[in-house]
């Protein structure tokens, strides 16, 4: 199918799917969604984020070979967008009822899509519907939280069994499968949504460079009357960290790219204001002294990342300044 044909076609769904740098991840993602949607008004749409790699050319012959009329379409973006600025993209040139946001590092399980359209079928007020996440051992990952607070920024930082306990009802990971009231947000590397909803309150924040605009996604969804619900029957292979190095770098303590920070900020500062940003950097510092504590009485130090007491800081007298964290100090 032509680019401009899919453009002017209302689809039941459109699975929107960024590249940068990851040419055959990404085409193993699209190859998992094209063996779904045979049977649906369906359309895939990647978007190259100005990768410079030559992935985009890779992708671009792959889609060429295709027998004509697949179902698929390249979008080269003019500048790195950004994970808000790709997907939105997508959204503006295709109409469809639903919108499947699928990160590259991610392939599906058999009838996930069904499975996602069914669950929207059965509950129409829901908003938003997230898959099961899995690694390639099947072993679930955990893709639904509680929203954050400063309460658990301190949490986070203190790394102790008897803080997270005593303030349990603030520890964002949620247990799987989850209670659906208890769902703030949902993981964006694999969620599907309703078409109102990005009616009602819009596209993503594309302040957020990468990092964090699910969550405020979510909010902004739940203040309009949004729900999400998490669709276990829908299985999806989530590749960690293959298509973004923060979990990888944090994991090995090492520092963390300066726009992680920034949309940080920016997102305790659209849910809460300036004092409550304030609140959650204070209290990220309260954490680490809990866990600098841990070794007075014969504990363990946990790592910390790098220069995190100091980035948290990232653009806090601008917190809807630059995206890319150029108030980092």
């Amino acid at each position: 199918m032509g680019d401009e044909a899919a453009r002017a076609t209302a689809f039941e769904v459109v699975v929107s799917i960024i590249n940068y740098r990851t040419a055959d991840m990404t085409l193993a993602c699209v190859q998992s969604v094209l063996l779904q949607i045979g049977h649906l008004n369906a359309h895939v749409v990647v978007v190259d984020n100005e990768s410079n790699d030559g992935s985009v050319e890779k992708i671009e012959a792959w889609i060429a070979a295709q027998p004509n009329g697949a179902p698929v379409s390249l979008i080269r973006s003019a500048d790195n967008s950004g994970f808000s600025g790709g997907h939105n993209q997508v959204v503006s040139a295709f109409s469809s009822r639903f919108y499947f946001v699928l990160n590259s590092d991610a392939v599906l399980r058999d009838d996930c899509v069904d499975h996602l359209l069914k669950q929207a079928q059965i509950q129409p007020k829901v908003g938003l519907f997230a898959p099961r996440l899995e690694g390639e051992d099947a072993q679930v990952q955990t893709s639904c939280f509680r929203n954050p607070t400063p309460v658990s920024e301190l949490i986070r930082a203190a790394q102790t069994g008897h803080v997270t306990r005593l303030f349990s009802r603030y520890d964002q990971p949620l247990s799987m499968p989850p209670v659906a009231t208890d769902i703030g947000w949902a993981s964006f590397a694999a969620i599907m949504i309703r078409r109102e909803v990005i009616e009602s309150i819009g596209l993503m924040d594309e302040g957020f460079f990468l990092y964090f605009e699910d969550t405020d996604y979510c909010i902004a969804a739940a203040r309009a009357g949004w729900s999400i619900a998490y669709v276990e029957p829908a299985r999806v292979v989530h590749f960690r960290g293959g298509s973004a190095p923060v979990k990888k770098l944090g994991a090995a303590g090492k520092r963390l790219p300066a726009y992680y920070y920034a949309s940080r900020t920016r997102l305790f500062y659209k849910a809460y204001g300036w004092h409550g940003l304030v609140a959650a950097n204070l209290l990220w510092h309260v954490g680490r002294s809990i866990a600098a504590a841990r070794v007075l009485v014969g504990g363990s130090y946990p790592r910390a990342v790098a220069s995190e007491a100091r980035d948290i800081w990232t653009n806090f007298r601008t917190p809807l300044g630059d995206r890319m964290g150029g108030g980092r100090t």
